[in-house]
């Protein structure tokens, strides 16, 4: 019983270390989902399918679509898109990757 409760633990442990946070930096104020993020630094991780960002108390989840590129991105990136007149996030890019995050319209 012990030996199936460790393992239990170990595989969580193993799941929250793959949780991978990237810095994100948006130079302008953007549309993420309903949430408007001022410019500023933020943390994006990837987590069932959703992109969460985060900036102190402010947590942001968005399901995006995960996609590959053909070659790594040498930094994390933001693809802005304008809608109804305001900037909105249609992909991340994770730098030292070639994963892609896109959000849907």
């Amino acid at each position: 019983m012990k030996g199936k409760l460790l393992l239990c633990l170990a595989t969580a442990g193993l799941m929250l270390a793959s949780a991978k946070s990237y810095s994100l930096d948006l130079f302008q104020s953007a549309m993420a989902g309903n949430t408007e993020l001022k410019a500023g630094q933020y943390q994006v991780e990837l987590v069932d399918q959703k992109a969460v960002i985060s900036r102190g108390k402010l947590h942001v989840e968005n399901a995006v679509t995960v996609g590959t590129a053909d070659q790594k991105f040498p930094a994390t990136t933001v693809v802005l898109g304008e809608s109804n007149g305001k900037s909105k996030i249609q992909e991340i890019h994770l730098g030292g990757t070639n994963t892609k995050l896109v959000f849907a319209e």
